[in-house]
């Protein structure tokens, strides 16, 4: 559970890196300037300097887990270095409290002509357990590693896979306080993803901290409590997980003469917290023994209007007017489970597009994409539509979603070459309702009609 300690502290973090325009400049970057000096000159610089952060500032509380987004060269690994104490920052501070434990590169802390045993205790040691407390844990380290008789093997002879098996079970038997983890699980199956990331969601729940890089957006709205998007070594913005991806994901899309424009615009606004107080509330009327006549027919709030919206920038086309409706047109945003209903908008085209197809799609509170549909198959697109056309898209839907609040994403895309492309993009541009069913007998998001046999003999 998170809890209000600050374990993660940064403060005003930069880091500076020498770049040399040939190897000699190195040489004369380490003799000269000296030399300068002692005969009296201001010393001359051999290198231009690359800013890899740039005035960092953030906390992060005990128990909390942090996604680090950003495109390639942001500085996310920089960061990660810097906070686990491999890198030394250029200006600025940066204090951790507790043990930490870091997958932050292939084989990192192993030496590659001991046996994997060997490595396990080099590798504890390194973090900090005595030789006992590894001796104890032994086992438990080479069962959920799980790499067979290799851990007789130097790691010279391991693959990818098997060495970032064994460097994450140490990193999580050793019982971080902190750990950090950079792109590392990428390298393993689906099923050995899946057991990392239970042990982490244990680790997490005993209360340790988590800050981990991820270009898989999805798992970074499912998992983290909060993110930071970087971008050019500069922190853009902190919050809510699904905030900060949206945020990250128009920049990552903005055409190159936008990106900038965009730049500024997170950089100048936090990311915004979603209404949950409204939200709840809501919630709360629906739990609290209300008549079921108030339940039962879909209505509409007035006060349920998304904080998180994010307008991607327009490419020759714009979204209007995107809402839900009964089938018979009623505008509502609290729904009854199981009954049909349509989301509709207008999309305004201003320039001329072929290949073009319409689409939707639903995610939960914490930003997992639940279900979507687009309103052709990719074989079979619009073939044009004409600057000036204006277009009404529907799609009715049957609600089969558990009680609970959700978001709506609207979306336009065409050709671009011989590729797909974004015309106009809307992330939570709508939100909505399902109320509570006290006969429902479903649980998760969906309800799939699942018919429960109990037989006592």
């Amino acid at each position: 559970m998170c809890s209000e300690r600050v374990v993660v502290s940064a403060r005003g973090l930069g880091k500076c890196f020498p770049v040399y325009a040939r190897p000699s400049d190195r040489l004369r970057q380490f003799v000269l300037p000296r030399l300068q000096r002692w005969g009296g000159l201001a010393p001359r610089r051999y290198y231009q300097e690359y800013w890899a952060l740039r005035n960092v500032t953030f906390d992060i509380r005990a128990g909390e887990q942090v996604g680090i987004v950003g495109r390639n060269g942001a500085g996310k690994s920089t960061l990660l270095q810097i906070l686990c104490g491999t890198l030394a920052p250029t200006t600025g501070t940066v204090e951790v409290e507790g043990r930490v434990a870091a997958l932050l590169e292939l084989g990192a802390g192993f030496n590659p002509e001991l046996t994997g045993a060997e490595n396990i205790f080099l590798n504890g040691s390194v973090l900090g357990i005595s030789r006992q407390t590894l001796e104890a844990r032994y086992d438990d380290i080479v069962a959920f590693a799980d790499i067979g008789g290799f851990i007789d093997q130097p790691v010279k002879h391991y693959s990818s896979g098997m060495f970032m098996r064994l460097a994450f079970s140490v990193a999580v038997h050793v019982q971080p306080d902190v750990l950090v983890v950079d792109e590392a699980l990428a390298v393993g199956d689906e099923a050995y993803q899946r057991k990392c990331h239970a042990r982490i969601r244990r680790l997490r729940d005993d209360g340790a901290t988590i800050l981990f890089v991820s270009h898989a957006a999805g798992h970074v709205t499912e998992v983290c409590d909060r993110a930071l998007l970087l971008d050019g070594g500069e922190l853009l913005c902190i919050g809510p997980a699904r905030d900060v991806v949206s945020r990250y994901q128009k920049l990552l899309y903005a055409p190159p003469e936008c990106r900038e424009e965009v730049r500024r615009t997170i950089a100048g606004k936090s990311a915004a917290v979603p209404d949950a107080t409204k939200v709840r509330a809501a919630d709360r009327r629906a739990e609290a023994g209300m008549p079921r006549a108030t339940l039962v027919e879909p209505t509409w709030d007035p006060g349920m209007v998304p904080a998180s919206t994010v307008v991607y920038p327009s490419k020759g086309c714009v979204i209007e007017d995107a809402r839900l409706e009964t089938p018979d047109g009623a505008r509502v945003n609290v729904l009854r489970p199981g009954e049909d209903y349509v989301f509709s908008y207008r999309a305004d085209f201003d320039t001329t597009a072929a290949g073009v197809r319409f689409g939707m799609m639903v995610r939960s509170l914490t930003g997992v994409e639940l279900a979507g549909a687009v309103s052709h198959a990719v074989t079979r697109p619009l073939e044009w539509i004409a600057s000036g056309s204006r277009v009404e898209v529907r799609f009715r839907f049957r609600n089969r979603l558990n009680a609970g609040t959700y978001f709506l994403n609207a979306g336009v895309v065409a050709l671009e070459g011989e590729s797909e492309a974004f015309l106009a993009r809307c992330v939570d541009i709508a939100m909505f309702r399902v109320m509570k069913d006290p006969d429902a007998l479903a649980t998760g998001f969906v309800d799939l009609d699942v018919e429960p046999q109990v037989e006592i003999r």
